[in-house]
């Protein structure tokens, strides 16, 4: 007789990657039950256990991307000026848009496409628009330091920095290489604003990593 529960050798952080496989590939509404707990290897009990329900388990696969494929986000925020913040995030993008061994794109991006729920996508967006937020913060510095003009726009830089990614995403899955998104980055990076004067040297707090996205 088959028993049900947690499985022996269960590893919640592997099947908690499965399931953000399985969201990427097929966003949540495309995502059954069934689905998630086969390629997780565990028993709907054993979900419901550890995960909750599969909105929860969606929360908590969104979180372990961030964790798992976002930290480039966190090294670009990082970097002297407003230029190689921007290189470095376009860079660590497309780098992780084409990873092998993981779906093309970007879960926030795929996923919602085929996902129609008011919940899964507002935590998507509210994904996409904290980071937004964390680079308009950083470009506003840039403007305070003398590293960006001060008639840039923070917001705009940062939106448009984020439209960009959206867009690798896409044409990553649609089998674009990683070497023509980073031929993109170089000629995106040639045209980005540029000081007119060299930046004032300032000590700032380094960004915590936790902060990179919230879900």
């Amino acid at each position: 007789m088959a028993v049900s529960g947690r499985p022996r050798g269960f590893d919640p952080d592997r099947a908690l990657d499965d399931a953000v496989d399985v969201f990427w590939r097929r966003g949540f509404d495309g995502a059954s039950m069934s689905e998630l707990t086969a390629a997780m290897g565990i028993s709907r009990p054993s979900l419901y256990a550890a995960f909750g329900d599969k909105t929860q388990l969606f929360q908590s696969a969104l979180r372990r991307y961030v964790e798992r494929s976002m930290g480039y986000v966190t090294d670009a925020l990082a970097r002297p000026t407003a230029r190689e913040v921007a290189e470095s995030f376009l860079t660590g993008n497309a780098v992780a848009v084409t990873m092998p061994g993981r779906p093309a794109g970007c879960l926030s991006v795929q996923a919602a496409v085929a996902t129609e729920g008011s919940t899964q996508l507002a935590a998507l967006t509210e994904n996409r628009a904290r980071i937004e937020s964390l680079f308009a913060e950083r470009f506003r510095r840039a403007v305070d330091e003398g590293d960006l003009a001060e008639d840039e726009d923070p917001d705009e830089l940062a939106a448009f920095l984020i439209t960009v990614t959206s867009g690798f995403a896409i044409r990553a899955a649609d089998g674009t290489t990683r070497e023509t998104l980073l031929s993109m980055v170089r000629r995106i990076v040639a045209g980005f604003p540029t000081p007119l004067v060299s930046p004032r040297s300032t000590e700032h707090p380094s960004v915590d990593s936790k902060e990179t996205a919230r879900v």
